[in-house]
């Protein structure tokens, strides 16, 4: 069960619509809708077969343009917070597809749901990840192209749902790096609509040269000598003792955009760990 579905169950079990998209009566009567604007997740551990998670979720309403959906992701058998997601909504009107301002009586349908005082699941009194604005690359070094949404993909207005961009920026990730390094971290902002006949590209580049010098070398690895006194032309050796070991995470900026109009569907960045008990590239 993704994240996306534990908000939904929330919202039913409050009395909202059931639709997936948590609307409240009068949002329905008004037709008005929840879109998605920014979403963060960072994972520190993955669960592993036969793991039980244990999931919270929260609804935060007090803005007057946005609101926010946090989540905080626990291992059910010790407690301990695995991962942490949050999210920003805006209300759009159905029928316009235009931003619209959230109208009190709409708030004052699902204040009763909120939590007070506020809960954060990051800490926003520190400088965290997600609220690191994306800037987008003057050039990919990396292109997916010809990704066309499924048929599961769309929501009930044959729009694709913002669960099918994650997937589509990692799409543009080499093998070689997704092979060998995990994700930790993606954060994605939602600039706009992608539609059922839409053809989609996948652009990613390196964001630091860091990155870019650790991505080429993980290309050169078919060419590699194993005694190279634990390096292979330049890349890091086998990550046996810790969840990184030593080694700076890589990062890597993202751009979805249309095929044939080149307009950016979402911006977006991931950052990525050596995976810890890796004993050989291929």
């Amino acid at each position: 069960m993704s994240i996306q579905e534990v908000a939904c169950n929330h919202a039913q079990s409050v009395g909202f619509s059931t639709d997936g998209f948590a609307t409240t009566p009068l949002m329905r009567k008004l037709h008005l809708i929840w879109v998605t604007t920014r979403m963060h997740i960072q994972i520190e551990k993955y669960p592993v077969w036969g793991d039980t998670v244990e999931i919270d979720t929260w609804y935060q309403g007090e803005g007057r343009i946005e609101t926010r959906r946090d989540w905080i992701i626990r291992d059910d058998k010790t407690g301990d917070t695995i991962g942490r997601a949050t999210s920003t909504w805006v209300m759009m009107n159905m029928d316009t597809r235009r931003l619209a301002r959230i109208p009190d009586d709409v708030r004052e349908e699902y204040m009763p749901f909120v939590p007070q005082p506020a809960r954060w699941a990051f800490d926003h009194s520190q400088k965290n990840s997600s609220l690191t604005k994306i800037t987008k690359p003057d050039s990919a070094d990396f292109v997916r192209p010809n990704l066309f949404p499924r048929r599961n993909d769309l929501d009930m207005n044959q729009h694709v749902n913002n669960v099918t961009y994650i997937g589509w920026m990692l799409e543009g990730i080499p093998l070689e790096v997704s092979s060998t390094h995990e994700l930790t971290q993606i954060t994605l902002d939602y600039k706009r609509e992608c539609q059922a006949d839409d053809v989609v590209e996948s652009l990613v580049s390196p964001e630091n040269s860091e990155t870019a010098d650790v991505v080429r070398s993980l290309l050169n690895l078919k060419n590699k000598d194993a005694n190279t006194n634990g390096k292979v032309n330049g890349a890091p050796g086998p990550c046996l003792n810790s969840s990184n070991c030593g080694h700076p995470p890589l990062l890597f900026l993202h751009v979805l955009r249309l095929a044939e109009s080149g307009k950016d569907i979402n911006l977006g960045r991931t950052e990525w760990r050596r995976k810890p008990t890796l004993q050989t590239y291929f």
